[in-house]
């Protein structure tokens, strides 16, 4: 079994891959700033400064690859850019180099669909299109990505969509929420399509791109392969939970209005703009998403809301 070292272990998506990537057949050794305050399932872990990766030999010693999570995350408010620069680019950097000096053969680095676009797109993403980031979020992932390019170790970045599944917080818990909620809901009229990506899927991808055997040294986006309307999304929670859909078709322009007047502008393009990214360069080595998405979106909503966080 290949040891691979994990920094953001106790985050959403870190805490799934410490669980899931050892069924993969890898040995977790996990990468903490400080002592946890619950007991880790990993093989061992190592306490140290993400920013000061010189302190850190005894993490990489043996380890064949780095799965890099951990950084501020894009819904953390009032971040300055500077302090997104700090951790999301110049603390990626240097633990790449700290385990490319140790010998590791690979750095796979969660980067987001953030660095390649904002927050909609008129256009399917692909990676072929020049990346362009709207926000301080965004733009310190790309830079992570430009620079770890200039290292001489094999890296590769995951641009992933929004991520669903156990624990999720945010726009999506809130979908949930709605979801669950016994009321009929305004958003029938919104016809934008959205990609999303379940958690296992994205485990699935990290695993992929830790077993290539060739260089990769590039990103990649990774999605589910069918991008849904919220309207879409809400009626796939909704017949798991065993109920009708009880969308009200409200034209999108007043639900606009409405939203505005209401002083939630920012979930106007949230519920009705496009966001819908293509993972074909991902598929082409091989990557083959296995939960589509409303099954995964069904398996949410049936999770006590409660128990999902763990």
């Amino acid at each position: 079994m290949k040891t691979i070292a994990l920094t953001g272990a106790t985050g959403f998506i870190g805490r799934h891959l410490m669980r899931e990537l050892p069924k993969r057949g890898y040995k977790i050794r996990v990468l903490l700033r400080r002592p946890a305050d619950e007991a880790m399932r990993c093989d061992s872990a190592v306490i140290g400064d993400l920013a000061r990766p010189q302190n850190l030999a005894a993490a990489f010693l043996d380890v064949d690859a780095v799965v890099h999570s951990a950084g501020i995350a894009h819904a953390m408010s009032g971040v300055p850019a500077d302090d997104y620069r700090a951790i999301n680019t110049d603390a990626t950097v240097a633990l790449a180099r700290a385990a490319a000096r140790a010998g590791s053969r690979r750095f796979v680095f969660l980067s987001s669909i953030r660095a390649q676009s904002g927050p909609s797109s008129d256009v399917t993403l692909t990676e072929k299109f020049e990346a362009r980031p709207t926000d301080d979020y965004g733009r310190s992932k790309l830079a992570a990505e430009q620079e770890l390019a200039k290292l001489n170790h094999d890296w590769v970045s995951l641009r992933p969509v929004l991520v669903y599944g156990p624990g999720v917080k945010g726009n999506m818990a809130a979908l949930a929420a709605l979801a669950r909620s016994p009321y009929p809901l305004p958003l029938g009229g919104v016809t934008a399509k959205r990609s999303l990506l379940a958690l296992d899927n994205l485990v699935d991808a990290v695993a992929h791109v830790l077993g290539s055997p060739e260089p990769l040294r590039r990103p990649f986006i990774v999605a589910d392969p069918q991008p849904l309307t919220v309207p879409d999304m809400i009626a796939a929670m909704r017949s798991a939970l065993g109920r009708r859909p009880g969308l009200i078709p409200v034209p999108e322009w007043l639900l606009k209005t409405a939203l505005r007047a209401a002083g939630r502008g920012e979930w106007i393009d949230r519920l009705c703009s496009p966001l819908v990214a293509s993972s074909s360069a991902l598929q082409s080595l091989g990557w083959s998403p296995r939960v589509r998405t409303q099954e995964g979106l069904a398996a949410l909503v049936r999770m006590d809301p409660a128990q999902s966080a763990h």
